[in-house]
């Protein structure tokens, strides 16, 4: 598995963890189902443009007057301490965009040399012409594709076609004139386009079959669609099986963002005197594929339904012994919800008719209660 992680220029808003809650109940649920999971995820902290064609971090940098490194570092460690709050347990490989400037080069060498890419203006383009599934991904209907390449503002006009995008910049603006974010390579100092550092880390440390890569469903075009081109053109095969793309959540059905002045983080809604767990299963009763509205109301009650279910569970009996035939006929439907597309609401609703299921003996149900929370990862059982 590989997934996108934050760009460490900022606090994490939980619109964007609900990504990461979705991606973390993927992966254990195909553990539970008996696969063994390897996930990767990048931590992005150079290559991520604004609409204005200036990278977030240099800006971030200018702005709080901090080292690189001192930035970086503080917003990684919120972001890990939000997982934490959320029961998300940290992949196995964590990679800043930044460790893996040789890997990028590598590829984008290879790319120039096999004819997919140009140089234009002393930045590197991938040559989409050179594609013919180039809009697989968006099922090749192109007439509702807004073309907001971060590249297309810097440089657009040097680029062979609309949708190309660049590989690596060394044609920037002086706020790019930072030298620790610039980085000497076959095509002059510079630095690489935000595309190129998914592929390179993900072919890097995944190989060079990927089963399933999440993230945003505003990252399929262009992001994912280039990763694609890019990493199919380097690698000459299918790169890909599957791509799993999660929906936004809004706040009062508006995205949140800090023009609008609508964000909200996990620390906050915990300051508010909430328990961040209430915020997981806030997102469990969703699907992860459709998008989902937030406001106070509906997260004080789902919050009160959380800590009703704590009681209900804390009041189950330690009675009985242990009955595997209705073990495992529960754990079955518990199974067949996972592989339900992650159907979490039906997931919910199992554990709620298990928990009135009187013909279930107190040890049952919370063995059963147990096996399920490694999934839902709720702190059912104390």
């Amino acid at each position: 598995m590989y997934t996108c992680g934050p760009t460490v220029y900022d606090y994490q808003h939980i619109g964007n963890l609900r990504s990461h809650v979705s991606e973390d109940l993927f992966e254990k649920a195909f553990e539970y189902l008996g696969y063994k999971v390897t996930r990767a995820m990048v931590i992005t902290d150079i290559g991520k443009l604004n609409k204005d064609g200036e990278d977030k971090i240099i800006n971030a940098m200018f702005k709080e007057k901090k080292s690189f490194k001192f930035l970086t570092d503080f917003y990684t460690k919120d972001f890990r301490n939000d997982c934490e709050m959320l029961n998300i347990r940290w992949p196995e490989i964590v990679v800043p965009a930044s460790s893996e400037i040789d890997m990028y080069i590598k590829m984008i060498q290879k790319l120039l040399k096999d004819g997919y890419a140009y140089k234009s203006n002393g930045n590197i383009y991938f040559d989409t012409s050179k594609c013919k599934n180039y809009y697989e991904l968006v099922g090749n209907n192109t007439d509702s594709l807004l073309y907001n390449n971060e590249e297309d503002i810097v440089e657009g006009k040097n680029k062979k076609n609309s949708n190309d995008f660049a590989l690596w910049f060394t044609n920037l603006n002086s706020k790019f004139g930072v030298s620790e974010l610039q980085w000497d390579s076959p095509f002059g100092k510079g630095v690489p386009g935000w595309h190129i550092e998914c592929s390179g880390i993900a072919i890097k440390y995944l190989g060079e079959n990927l089963d399933i890569h999440f993230g945003s469903k505003g990252a399929i075009f262009p992001h994912h669609t280039n990763e694609i081109a890019q990493s199919e053109s380097y690698l000459g095969h299918k790169w890909c099986n599957y791509w799993v793309h999660l929906s936004w959540l809004l706040v009062d059905n508006q995205k949140m963002s800090k023009s609008v002045g609508n964000m909200i983080t996990l620390t906050k809604l915990k300051n508010d005197g909430y328990n961040p767990l209430a915020f997981r299963f806030f997102l469990l009763n969703t699907n992860y594929y459709d998008e989902v509205n937030f406001n106070y109301k509906l997260f004080e009650e789902s919050s009160i339904k959380y800590n009703e279910l704590l009681n209900s569970i804390s009041d189950i009996e330690k009675n009985g012994k242990m009955n595997k035939v209705l073990f495992d006929k529960y754990d079955m439907q518990f199974r067949f919800y996972l592989e339900d597309n992650l159907n979490t609401i039906g997931l919910l609703n199992l554990l709620y008719e298990l928990i009135k299921d009187t013909n279930v003996n107190g040890i049952t149900k919370l063995n059963l209660i147990n096996a399920w929370d490694k999934v839902l990862c709720l702190n059912l059982v104390n």
